[in-house]
Order: C-alpha cells, then sequence, then structure tokens
C-alpha cells in the first residue's frame, strides 16, 4: 500500500520539493522542542519534591561519545545550583518559563510545519484535476461512447475529492509522525535502550492488528466511488431526458431507481464507515495497552532493584513514550485514510492511463493549406475487432467540389467522415489529403483545414460573441457579425436582450433548434475552412428554420470542398458526386439524375421519402 502511495507521490512532489524540505526541518525542530520540553521538569521535580537528595557535581562532557548519564547528572547539578542562589520557588518559576519558551517554539514549528504543507495538499489536487480534464481533452471520441458520462464526472469530482482528503492530508501524517516517532524513540534509546527494545517487541504487534483492518478498506472505497458514480450518471441520464420522463409518465420508475442506487451506495458506504470508525478506539485501546504493559515492566525492573532504570529515569521514558503513542495513533489513522485515497486514485488513473491510439508521429509533415483532392484509398473500419462497419471504401473528392454520403440510419455514413479529422484511425486502407497520408499529419494542422457543422448544433452555456469565435483567436466584431448576417443568425441575436452578449443557456437552451443551427454555420464561416463536413446538418428541422440553414449553408459552401452527410435527398440534388452506403459499403455512385435512371438503391430511398 506505501509503496503504490509513494509511487503517487513521486509523479506530483517534484514542484512541491522546497515545501517538503521545509515541512521535514520544523517537524524536527518541533519534536525536539517537545522532547527537551519534559527533560526540564525531570530534575526539578526530583530535587524539589525530595524524590533525589543526592549532591551532583559537573562532570566534563566527552562530545565524541556523549554519555546521557553525565548529561543527567550535568542537568541536576545545574538545578541544585539554582535552588541554592535563588530557593526552590524560584527555580521553580524559571523552570516554569523554561517550559512555557519550549513549548511556545514546539507549537510554532508545529503550526509553520502545516502552513508550508497547505500549498503542497491543494497544489497537488489542482495539478490532479488539470492533468485529467487535459486527458479527458486528448482522449478520441470512441472512449467515451464506451464510458458512461456520469461516471467520468464522478472520477473528476468525488475521487479527486477523496484523493484531497485521504491522501494529501496523509502526507502531513507522514512527514510529521515518523520525525516524531523517531526523535522519540532516539530519546527513549538514550534513557534506556533495554526498555526500547522491549518496548520494539510488543508494538509492531498493535501495528499488525491495525493492518489487518486497513487493508480491505481499499477495495470498499474503490466499492463506494463506483457506486457514487452509478448516481451521478443515472443524474445526468435524468437532466438529459427529463422531457421523455415526463412524456411516457416514468417519475415513478425513475424515483424507484434512483432510490435503489441510493440504497446501494448508502449500504457500500455504510460498511466501509464503520470499519473506519474503528480506527480511533481500537488505537486508543492498543497504545493503553502497550502503556500498561511497558508500565509493568518498567515497574518491575525498579521494584527489584535493577540498575537498568531509576525511579526519575522512569518517570522521564514513560512521559515521552507517552508522547510517541499518539504519533503512532495518528500514523495509523493514516493508515485507514491512504486505501481510501488509494481505491479513488485507481479509478483517476483509469482516465490517466487509457490508451489514446490517434498518436502524432515524432516529425509530423507540414499541410498549411489544401491544395488537389480528398482520397479514400480502399478503407475499411470497426471499433471492436470482427465487426467492420465500413469496408473496402474508395473515393475522391477534388478540391472545391460538393459530394453527398447518402444511405440508412447505420450504414456508416457519420463513421466515414470521422475517418478524415481523424477523429479515428482506419483499420485497413488509407486517408489521403493532397498526397499525404493523414496519420503523417500534424494533427492540429489538418483539422485547422476542416470544418464541421452537426445535425446536433454544439454550443456552449457562453455568449454568441464566444460561440462564433470559439476556437477562432484575435476575430474582430465586424468579422463576426458578417459571419452571423451570411448564416441568417444576425438578425434574430439583434433582437436579444444583449445582443452578441447575450448568453445562449446550456447547449444553447435559450434558442431554438433552427437558430442553434445558424450559431454553428456562423462559427463555421469564421473560422474559414477550405473542406467543410456537413452531418445531416438540417434534418431535425422544421420548414421554414430548414429554409433558412440551407440558404446559409448554399452560402457557407461556396468555393469550399464539402462532405455532406444527407438525410433529405431533396437537399443533394445539386452535388457533383452522391455515394450510395448500406451496410457499410458503398453501393451507388454518381449524380442525382444518373441513379435515378439506375432504378436502384438510391431511386428506392428516393421513393420512400416522396411517399
Amino acid at each position: 500500500m506505501l509503496r503504490q502511495f509513494f509511487s503517487i507521490m513521486g509523479r506530483y512532489l517534484r514542484p512541491y520539493r522546497k515545501h517538503l524540505a521545509w515541512s521535514v526541518l520544523l517537524n524536527f525542530l518541533s519534536q525536539w522542542m517537545n522532547v527537551f520540553s519534559f527533560a526540564v521538569l525531570v530534575p526539578i521535580l526530583n530535587i524539589l519534591f525530595k524524590i533525589d537528595t543526592t549532591t551532583y557535581e559537573y562532570q566534563p562532557i566527552d562530545w565524541d561519545h556523549v554519555d546521557m548519564d553525565v548529561v543527567f547528572n550535568n542537568a541536576y547539578a545545574a538545578v541544585q545550583e539554582l535552588i541554592t542562589s535563588y530557593g526552590p520557588f524560584e527555580t521553580l518559576l524559571m523552570m516554569g518559563v523554561a517550559l512555557v519558551v519550549m513549548t511556545g517554539l514546539k507549537t510554532l514549528g508545529y503550526f509553520a510545519s502545516s502552513a508550508v504543507m497547505i500549498p503542497l495538499r491543494t497544489g497537488i489536487v489542482r495539478d490532479i484535476r488539470i492533468e485529467v480534464y487535459n486527458k479527458v481533452l486528448r482522449l478520441p471520441l470512441s472512449f467515451f461512447s464506451e464510458e458512461r458520462k456520469g461516471d467520468i464526472i464522478a472520477r473528476m469530482s468525488a475521487d479527486v475529492q477523496m484523493v484531497e482528503s485521504s491522501i494529501t492530508s496523509s502526507i502531513d501524517m507522514l512527514v510529521r509522525q515518523p520525525i516524531a516517532i523517531i526523535v522519540c524513540f532516539v530519546t527513549l534509546f538514550a534513557v534506556s535502550w533495554q526498555l526500547t527494545l522491549f518496548v520494539l517487541v510488543v508494538a509492531p504487534l498493535a501495528g499488525w492488528v491495525m493492518g489487518v483492518v486497513s487493508r480491505t478498506l481499499k477495495s470498499q472505497s474503490s466499492s463506494v466511488q463506483a457506486r457514487w458514480g452509478d448516481i451521478i450518471a443515472q443524474l445526468d441520464e435524468t437532466l438529459g431526458g427529463l422531457r421523455i420522463i415526463k412524456a411516457f409518465i416514468a417519475e415513478r420508475k425513475m424515483a424507484q431507481r434512483f432510490a435503489d442506487t441510493n440504497e446501494e451506495y448508502r449500504r457500500a458506504i455504510n460498511s466501509m464507515a464503520i470499519r473506519q470508525s474503528a480506527a480511533h478506539p481500537m488505537s486508543e485501546l492498543l497504545g493503553t495497552i502497550i502503556i500498561v504493559i511497558v508500565l509493568l515492566f518498567g515497574g518491575y525492573l525498579i521494584l527489584s532493584d535493577s540498575n537498568l532504570i531509576d525511579a526519575s529515569k522512569f518517570i522521564y521514558y514513560m512521559v515521552i513514550l507517552y508522547s510517541v503513542i499518539n504519533p503512532l495513533k495518528e500514523f495509523s489513522k493514516a493508515s485507514y485514510q491512504i486505501p481510501l485515497g488509494l481505491a479513488s486514485m485507481d479509478r483517476i488513473d483509469f482516465i490517466l492511463k487509457a490508451e489514446n491510439p490517434i498518436r502524432e508521429i515524432e516529425l509530423p509533415q507540414s499541410l498549411p493549406a489544401f491544395e488537389e483532392k480528398i482520397e479514400l484509398r480502399d478503407v475499411s473500419f470497426s471499433y471492436t475487432p470482427g465487426r467492420e462497419v465500413l469496408r473496402h471504401i474508395s473515393l475522391v473528392v477534388p478540391k472545391g467540389k460538393t459530394i453527398a454520403l447518402v444511405g440508412q440510419s447505420g450504414s456508416g455514413k457519420s463513421t466515414l467522415v470521422d475517418l478524415i479529422p481523424r477523429y479515428h484511425d482506419v483499420t485497413e486502407g488509407e486517408v489521403i489529403i493532397d498526397g499525404k497520408n493523414i496519420k503523417s499529419l500534424r494533427i492540429s494542422e489538418l483539422r485547422s483545414l476542416i470544418g464541421n457543422v452537426n445535425q446536433e448544433a454544439i454550443l456552449f452555456n457562453d455568449t454568441f460573441y464566444n460561440n462564433i469565435t470559439f476556437g477562432v483567436e484575435n476575430a474582430t466584431m465586424e468579422q463576426v457579425v458578417e459571419a452571423a448576417k451570411i448564416a441568417n443568425a444576425h438578425d434574430f441575436i439583434m433582437e436579444s436582450e444583449n445582443g452578441y452578449n447575450t448568453m445562449i443557456g446550456d447547449r444553447g437552451s435559450r434558442l431554438s433548434g433552427g437558430q442553434r443551427q445558424r450559431i454553428s454555420i456562423a462559427r463555421a464561416i469564421l473560422k474559414n475552412p477550405p473542406i467543410l463536413i456537413l452531418d445531416e446538418a438540417t434534418s431535425a428541422l422544421d420548414t421554414e428554420s430548414e429554409r433558412l440553414v440551407q440558404e446559409a449553408l448554399e452560402r457557407l459552401m461556396l468555393s469550399r470542398t464539402t462532405i455532406a452527410i444527407a438525410h433529405r435527398l431533396s437537399t443533394i440534388k445539386n452535388a457533383d458526386e452522391i455515394f450510395v452506403l448500406k451496410e457499410g459499403e458503398i453501393v451507388e455512385r454518381g449524380q442525382h439524375e444518373e441513379l435515378i435512371a439506375k432504378n436502384g438503391y438510391y431511386k428506392h430511398l428516393y421513393d420512400m421519402q416522396q411517399l
């Protein structure tokens, strides 16, 4: 578990090494102050309360080989000298002030070490979120067709939050508590190495018990986060399909489905929370057992007049041992929290480590402009092995020409046009632009040559202006207005409350279907691409909207190379060439009149629409 934890931290700690170094230094200072603050009390309590009546004299200290007995002897001698010079009460007062000062320094170091770790904790979480978001932008469309959107949102939100609350909060524990344990055990060895060896035999048994409980938490946490992903996915589906739910009077069914999902989540989190809540009482009990065992063993040594340890040192030993119990408990607490974060990190890594088959070669060729033609040579494609969506497609689109793809739903039209901008890579064959295989081109240059107008206009919850200029740098207002006029969008934009600065709502929800499509066309006009892909751009519109959109499309298509997927065959009568697809294969090709005259599959589709 810790190996995986440190592997994750190794990925994200590099920019924050200074914060980590300062935290280690401040924690060391804080913990030594903690040890010395207790050491101040032992000699004065021994002498003030007549526990020790020995007269001490200063002895020289060999700094090459420090003897702790000599150190304690000189401390007692210093206290005796203070009592002789100032009196018992004044000495107690001075020692009290010294204790306050040391405790103040200890708490200041504790605060500073925590404060210096906050930028590290929040920075790591920020870096993970940015890394996940950037990976989502780079992943191919096929990845999201196989995964539920709600589950991906849960991985980016709830799972990252769990990493923040468990792993990054544990960094502080894993820096502070080991330092506290090391400092305390160094002190314990200095006071009595024999008694400390006994403690080191007993303590690992308690650690083993804690480990047995914590190991199951990772799998439980993974289950809990998966259930939470189900909840988010169902909520996303409900918001997207609310109109259908109401239309089919399915509110009760959806409510029951959501309640069942929530109940599964509640059961999973109950089981995990019960086990997690056992951490504190179990560590409290085990810590007390260790203290009692050591107390009995130390008491036995003192009562049997052993020379291994005397009463005053044993008091100090027990104080330091009790001080090390709390870091051990906090360390065990981290062992409960870390598995929760590791389970979430596994779910996040599902996205971060997902394979992206759309790769750019190391030295891509440049294609700054489109000059000649697009060619598909014997192209086949399948989403899953053995199930081909396209089979042996060959076609040529000369520059400035318009071709149309027609066929029933599921015939492979949209998949075919998705191969040109490399949203997917061909399984067999080649896609060639101006004699260059698109796999050898820089992806950004390839896609900059292509404009899309889809059946569903994809807009963002932003202003008209920002939606039209999306992906186009340094566009002037005059250019935006001109694009909107060509797209038949200027008039309804100016009728809105704030003109081009009006917010259009989530996915353009404040607009009609025709208005959304015209904004999409204006965006394509402003981009001014030499290659245009129209994916059934008018199929979902009423007659009036279709007329306005069709006018805008005809202006957009002027002097451009266009590939149009047609739902209504009447809209592509003037195409230079029509390709008819059936079950992933081109079965007919030619102009409208030629295909009608053939009296084949195209004529069948055309007659069906006329009816």
